[in-house]
């Protein structure tokens, strides 16, 4: 394969140029020998026994960071590192889908050149145009622009790098640039760019009037008593939530974070009163990884993450999460649903009403079964000590994927959850949910991981509601619509498709659980893509 020459970091892979109507678009894609090669690539892979169905997956080669996330002219568009296999270094690919559930996947968006790579960014949506800003390797913080229908065709600003990595007289910066994120306040836009300092992990801002010519400001963030020394925070993404404002970001040393706190205008700084965690266990082997997000245009936040392997597979790795809903639930609390319309990939339905789970006895849901699932439980957990709810699971037990939640068994949360009455303290302990893959595999090459463990917050008689996604390799488990969990497994029997249920110490009772099998978003009329 032929190398770029020195300095020059012209893709190699085919690019092409679309008309700036959707009906001629459309009749170029159609044609288009590149993204006919992403079919054929994607039909190929199809057969992999762990590579999910209903869960986005690019069509070739390995994917990274997802980045971009925007919604323009009725359409969701997602983009994300892509490693095209005659030039794998990163470029933007690019899918876009009318509902954040049934992708279709288009040609790469964004190509190197003048920078080695394209890293990182986010998008900010005009009444007439798409604004892009990330992070170009060996140059800088590149702003390229798109205004066409589905946003296939790209023109860098300047042709460099806006805010540059290196000074012009080679004097010393007061900021490091790496990862950035861009929003607009009063005409003027802003820049928060993460700069993977160990001792500030999120803390440059710029400003700029026409995007080309950018002012250094300042260190953005105060408040923060909740990262760690070491922590950086690489993809951020700042946008409004309800009353108040996010910023969600990833640490290469502890994964997915968020901050909620007040935008203080005046000062142009983000004043931090809170922080959740999206990682609870390491983001590798087979945890989730950076985010993306944007506005849903009613006061809430839509983030999608991808997910890292743990196990080889051959011709991809990493896969998306299910795209998530962030409210505000409260002033410092989030709530989290899956987003778009999941519902509709809802096929064959099953339902079980009424059941008591005997204490210590694993209950197997006859008729039950299957790799590719959305279960609805809700369960009235009673006095025993754990619930646990087994997917992916063998006929003898030989694989399972364990659920399993902890009443009142975290920490206490006076502050947040304490109420007026005398009862107030003893009702703010937190519950914990945990998904166990300690057992999901036999096969010599999937890499395991500790069980990942996050807490959710359940008034004293509230039932546990359970939504949980099978998807060949990955499980999603969203709790109470207050907390959301997700590790990527790799059964090795093709009969581990059981589910079932176990109360322990005491009974508990099962209300309702409902399951249906899930739909494969690449068939499109009768042909699986």
């Amino acid at each position: 394969m032929a190398e770029p020459t020195p300095n020059d970091y012209t893709s190699l892979v085919p690019h092409y140029t679309f008309a700036d109507n959707l009906v001629e678009q459309e009749a170029q894609l159609a044609v288009n020998p590149l993204l006919a090669r992403l079919h054929a690539a994607r039909r190929a892979l199809a057969s992999d026994l762990h590579r999910p169905v209903y869960h986005y997956v690019n069509p070739e080669s390995t994917l990274n960071d997802p980045n971009g996330l925007c919604f323009w002219q009725g359409r969701w568009h997602l983009f994300y590192q892509a490693y095209p296999p005659e030039d794998p270094r990163q470029h933007w690919g690019h899918a876009v889908s009318d509902d954040l559930i049934h992708w279709r996947d288009l040609p790469y968006a964004i190509y190197p050149n003048p920078e080695e790579c394209v890293f990182s960014g986010s998008a900010l949506v005009e009444d007439d145009r798409v604004i892009a800003i990330y992070h170009g390797t060996k140059h800088g913080n590149i702003v390229a622009l798109s205004s066409d229908p589905l946003l296939l065709n790209w023109e860098k600003l300047t042709g460099q790098a806006v805010i540059p990595i290196d000074s012009a007289d080679g004097s010393d910066l007061p900021y490091r640039i790496h990862d950035p994120c861009i929003w607009q306040k009063d005409g003027v836009y802003y820049a928060l760019s993460n700069g993977r300092d160990w001792w500030r992990p999120l803390d440059y801002l710029f400003r700029s009037e026409n995007l080309i010519d950018w002012e250094y400001l300042h260190p953005f963030i105060e408040g923060d008593r909740f990262t760690l020394p070491g922590d950086d925070g690489a993809c951020p993404y700042f946008w409004p939530i309800g009353d108040r404002h996010i910023l969600l970001f990833f640490s290469h040393l502890s994964g997915g974070q968020a901050f909620l706190g007040d935008y203080d205008t005046e000062r142009d700084k983000f004043v931090v009163t809170s922080h959740h965690d999206f990682n609870f266990g390491a983001y590798g082997p087979g945890g989730i990884h950076a985010p993306s997000a944007t506005p849903d245009g009613e006061g809430g936040v839509v983030v999608i993450f991808n997910m890292n392997p743990a196990k080889p597979t051959e011709g991809w790795d990493q896969i998306m999460t299910l795209p998530r809903r962030l409210t505000l639930l409260g002033p410092d609390t989030l709530g989290v649903e899956p987003a778009g319309a999941v519902e509709s990939l809802r096929g064959a339905h099953q339902q079980v009403r009424g059941m008591t789970l005997p204490a210590n006895q694993e209950v197997v849901l006859d008729g039950i079964a299957g790799n590719a699932l959305e279960i609805l439980a809700e369960i009235d957990t009673a006095g025993a000590s754990s619930v646990e709810l087994n997917v992916l699971r063998a006929p003898g037990r030989e694989e399972y994927t364990r659920i399993v939640f902890f009443r009142e068994r975290g920490f206490w949360e006076w502050e947040s959850y304490a109420d007026e009455g005398a009862s107030g303290r003893k009702a703010a302990r937190e519950s914990l949910v945990s998904i166990d893959t300690s057992y999901s595999s036999t096969l010599p090459d999937v890499r395991a991981r500790a069980p990942e463990t996050g807490p959710v917050y359940l008034a004293p008689d509230e039932p546990l509601r359970l939504r949980v996604f099978v998807d060949k390799s990955v499980v999603e488990v969203f709790v109470n619509g207050r907390q959301c969990l997700a590790v990527r497994v790799y059964p090795g029997r093709s009969d581990s498709t059981g589910v079932s249920l176990r109360a322990q110490g005491q009974d508990a009772h099962l209300r309702s659980l409902d399951a249906w099998q899930m739909e494969n978003i690449y068939q499109t009329k009768g042909t699986e893509l």
